[in-house]
């Protein structure tokens, strides 16, 4: 399976095209709405949050609610294009009174993506690298979400970190995996320590008063992942290593860890391996999850869990200096709607690109054109697993 997405900022729509998904997926549009309505939700969120209620349609791949192995497209409107419609038209000539954009703000693509393509207004760069278009991997991961949900994979997302402020992760690790995410979905910074949560609002609420941001951590869970996902055989088919891609490529993410993750380099190998365990009634299994759930790139049956660290958002109310790719001249740098926080979005958006990274890895081991096909095809290799345990 393979994605493709398109769309800017503020044009007329996003679009996404899944290709490579078996026939005879039942989707829920209501379910793909609702992780697009939790991605807009979060302590600390801009104003766009208001304009924007995203709804997904879909144009190609779908009939009576059932995918038919073609590939599935799917748009969301941008509301707020009608208010921008004269200086992001896809056709027709530049307006006179056109405003362009020549001073690129720090911590944007703005100045070598400009340099890259050449362009004289920065708008052209900063209308894709926007944020804006991980609704579509939303959207995208929505998808993947579904067709895993039909095995019994299922996948978490919460934050542990917004600045300094930190969660409890003795009070967080006595909850189960299930009671941590309802928590954390009824956070308004998607935390499951409750006072954690309170100091982590009062810090982005001081950021926003001091025209700064902050960033934080989240981490994303998937339970009922079968033994085998990925491959040792070459570093490009490990699957540590396309989670930490996928979660790489969400806007602003600066770092990955699986498992125990930079903790490890810490530990004694001791403290860090995974022992290995047998019993007639579970078979082999471990006691600990410093592995994170996958070992050689392969994973081996404990839930997945896999952390990303996201910066502060660089469009600041104080900006920072800047200089005009024109004149050269020293200027602060301009000023675009944005979040004082985003990292409780940001753990949603993680879920769904684990999520269909997860199916990619799924639908590789169990292949078929058809639902049916891939059932059949798992129900054999879980009959063989159970064969050797």
């Amino acid at each position: 399976m393979r994605y493709l997405t398109a769309g800017e900022s503020h044009g007329p729509a996003l679009i996404a095209v899944i290709e490579g998904l078996p026939a005879n997926l039942q989707l829920d549009t209501a379910a793909i709405n609702h992780q697009l309505w939790r991605r807009q939700q979060g302590y600390g969120r801009g104003y766009r949050m208001k304009i924007e209620s995203d709804q997904v349609e879909f144009l190609t791949g779908l009939r009576f609610n059932k995918t038919l192995g073609t590939p599935l497209t799917m748009k969301i409107e941008n509301k707020d294009y009608k208010n921008w419609v004269s200086r992001m038209s896809p056709t027709g000539d530049s307006p006179e009174d056109l405003n362009i954009i020549t001073k690129p703000r720090p911590g944007h693509a703005d100045l070598p993506a400009a340099l890259k393509y050449d362009f004289t207004d920065i708008r052209n760069t900063l209308e894709r690298a926007s944020a804006r278009n991980t609704a579509t991997l939303v959207a995208i991961g929505a998808v993947a979400r579904q067709l895993l949900q039909l095995f019994g994979i299922h996948v978490y997302g919460h934050i542990v970190q917004i600045g300094e402020v930190k969660a409890d992760q003795q009070k967080l690790a006595d909850l189960t995996i299930e009671e941590l995410a309802k928590i954390a979905d009824n956070s308004p910074v998607r935390c499951a320590d409750a006072d954690a949560a309170e100091a982590m609002m009062k810090a982005i609420e001081q950021a926003k008063e001091n025209g700064d941001t902050l960033g934080g951590i989240f981490e994303v869970i998937v339970t009922g992942v079968p033994i085998g996902l990925g491959s040792y055989a070459l570093p490009e088919n490990r699957l540590d290593g396309k989670i930490a891609s996928a979660l790489m490529s969400i806007q602003a993410i600066k770092g990955v860890e699986i498992g125990l993750g930079f903790e490890a380099a810490t530990k004694p190998g001791s403290q860090v391996h995974d022992a290995l365990y047998y019993s007639k009634e579970k078979g082999y299994y471990r006691n600990t999850n410093g592995a994170g759930g996958i070992e050689g790139g392969i994973s081996n049956g404990e839930p997945i869990t896999a952390r990303a660290a996201m910066k502060p958002i660089p469009t600041l109310y104080k900006p920072l200096p800047s200089v005009d790719m024109i004149t050269k001249e020293p200027y602060l740098a301009t000023i675009e709607r944005s979040d004082t926080c985003a990292a409780p979005a940001a753990s949603v958006i993680g879920e769904n690109v684990v999520a269909w990274t997860i199916a990619v890895a799924f639908m590789e081991k169990f292949a078929g054109d058809s639902m049916e096909e891939t059932s059949r095809n798992y129900a054999s290799y879980q009959s063989y697993l159970k064969s050797k345990m």
